[in-house]
């Protein structure tokens, strides 16, 4: 079977071998507390879990041995560019109104401006109020070292523009957060690591990278930098550095990671937008945790990054935000020889096929609520939605999995190398759970790494085999298979390191990054904790064909229209969620 000639570079059509699933029991240790802050300095330690791991075995996989590696998997969609789609009624309209349990959204924050009853200065001061002051809602954004002017400052433009009767469009005057790690001019970076000062790494950044400020030339205005876990290197969501987010469903349960103030304060209701990057869920698990929606692009469809695994894509509260900033961020840079060439993701035909793929072995290790909560709702679209759910398989999961860890880790310990004068005092920024990881990273030799992007290529080759032979396929897994994370006791003050839980919560989301394949996280459902007060959001993970996000955003209106209309509890928000209509017009 030829690759389709309406992309470039189009991974070879070929099926691999039927390997059934064999998920991988980790006996790594836990280290927290003391044991960790001594492990940290033991050289010995980030050998045992290196091997331990089973990084060093990939390159002995037979299989791989005439395949050739690849390193960014840049999949392009060819053909019309631009213009950007217009935005449909239903983006633009308050959805679901009447839900007990509604966000707010951009056209809710539009009809308010258009009302007169508030602007976007008196949104964007009583919201600076919660996000810089001790109180509950600060935990999630990272110091602004006084860049909170450039938020007013946008917020008074946007007051002026709407006095004017010159709104820029629906996102005019909305706040959105962007992550820590994402440059937006004249706010520090600091990856989540513990600000220094007298280091050229932490100066505030000269210019803003393209999809945020696309996003800001609709009128958006950035309120600051969300929060992150420490170097994006792990899942939980826990920072010693810079302080936890919380997760406002459960207070229990960590936030998810490493966008853990992105889902924190979209979830809390503080902002219905949030910039995220996902190199390993990071966009995906923090909106499962956090009961929202996250979408992890095509790679490099929105912005052109060093590392392999890694892309900017949002978080929203609702699906017609998530879609909103989705297609302003992924407008094409004509700068850009990479980015600017993808062409328009087009929402599918009336006619198309509508098809989801599930591979039982890899689906059914989820934990029992959680699988039988995402069963329930695949049900629904089978009978109600009109989708064909076929069985399929993909080779090697275990094992990319491993190799994707080491990639991310490798490439990680690469980057932080720069960020200190003499890169051998890198380590010097970390916490204890990242000097360990990074000192595994380092020790990534060459033949792992190009073994570990050879098994890529077997991976996109099997996944390409599988779109050709289900057009308009979507792969189906739980998002997490997990019950959240629970937080525990000492973790913020010395942190944690359980690779066992990171690598099973990363079992679903890993397999975009590894592709370059999209993949969008939507709530289907909530159960019961194990600790705490609160339910806990179950969320369905849709990972479709190279390009296809308009697609899973397609799907995903239906997987919220599901979540408001026909499961039985409907969506829930926390007991914390901020009215900022009511507060902006002082009635709060």
């Amino acid at each position: 079977m030829a690759p389709p000639e309406s992309f470039a570079n189009y991974p070879d059509v070929l099926e691999g071998p039927d390997t059934g699933y064999h998920q991988r029991i980790d006996h790594n240790p836990v280290l927290r507390g003391l044991p960790l802050v001594l492990g940290a300095g033991i050289g010995i330690v980030s050998r045992y879990f290196l091997a331990n791991a089973g990084m060093t075995k990939i390159k002995d996989m037979p299989v791989l041995d005439d395949v050739s590696p690849t390193f960014h998997p840049t999949v392009t969609p060819l053909g019309q560019t631009g213009p950007m789609i217009e935005f449909e009624p239903q983006l633009l309209t308050s959805q679901h109104a009447s839900s007990k349990a509604r966000y707010y959204s951009a056209g809710d924050y539009h009809a308010l401006y258009k009302s007169g009853n508030a602007t976007p200065l008196q949104v964007v001061e009583k919201l600076l109020g919660l996000t810089t002051g001790a109180g509950q809602y600060s935990d999630a954004w990272a110091d602004a070292h006084g860049a909170e002017k450039l938020a007013l400052e946008a917020a008074r433009a946007s007051t002026e523009r709407w006095a004017a009767g010159q709104p820029l469009g629906v996102l005019d005057g909305v706040p959105i957060g962007v992550k820590d790690d994402t440059e937006v001019k004249g706010y520090v970076s600091h990856f989540g690591l513990k600000y220094n000062a007298s280091l050229p790494f932490f100066a505030p950044q000269k210019e803003t990278v393209w999809p945020v400020k696309k996003l800001q030339e609709a009128g958006a205005i950035v309120l600051g930098k969300n929060k992150m876990h420490e170097l994006g290197s792990d899942t939980s969501g826990v920072n010693v550095a810079q302080g936890t987010p919380t997760n406002h469903l459960n207070k229990a349960y960590y936030p998810g990671g490493s966008s853990n103030g992105a889902g924190s304060s979209i979830g809390a209701g503080v902002v219905p937008i949030c910039v995220g990057t996902d190199a390993g869920g990071s966009v995906r698990i923090p909106a499962n945790f956090n009961g929202i929606y996250g979408l992890k692009p095509t790679h490099h469809r929105t912005h052109v990054m060093q590392l392999t695994m890694c892309v900017t894509g949002p978080l929203a509260a609702n699906v017609a935000d998530l879609t909103i900033a989705y297609r302003l961020m992924s407008q094409p840079d004509a700068s850009c020889p990479t980015q600017g060439r993808f062409a328009l993701s087009l929402p599918p035909a009336p006619s198309a096929k509508r098809v989801m793929g599930v591979f039982r072995d890899w689906f059914n290790k989820a934990d029992p609520p959680v699988r039988e909560m995402c069963d329930r709702a695949l049900d629904y679209f089978a009978s109600k939605r009109g989708y064909e759910i076929v069985d399929i398989s993909i080779p090697f999961l275990p094992e990319a999995q491993v190799a994707h860890a080491a990639l991310c880790i490798s490439e990680m310990a690469v980057k932080n190398r720069r960020r200190t004068p003499n890169p051998a005092d890198n380590l010097s920024l970390a916490g204890p759970a990242n000097r360990v990881l990074l000192s595994i990273g380092a020790q990534v030799s060459g033949g792992d790494y190009l073994k570990a992007n050879s098994l890529r290529t077997v991976l996109m080759n099997h996944l390409a085999f599988l779109f050709q032979k289900y057009p308009g396929l979507l792969i189906m897994t739980p998002a997490t298979p997990l019950i959240g994370w629970p937080r525990s006791p000492g973790d913020d003050s010395y942190g944690m390191s359980d690779t066992n839980i990171t690598m099973r919560n990363m079992s679903y989301v890993f397999l975009a990054n590894m592709t370059g394949t999209p993949s969008l996280s939507a709530p289907v459902g909530y159960v019961d904790p194990e600790q705490g007060e609160g339910k806990l959001p179950v969320s369905l993970l849709a990972t479709g064909e190279w390009g296809s996000e308009e697609q899973l955003l397609a799907w995903a209106r239906e997987a919220e229209e599901y979540l408001h209309e026909t499961y039985p509890e409907g969506r829930r928000r926390p007991d914390t969620w901020v009215d900022v209509m009511a507060l902006a017009q002082g009635q709060q």
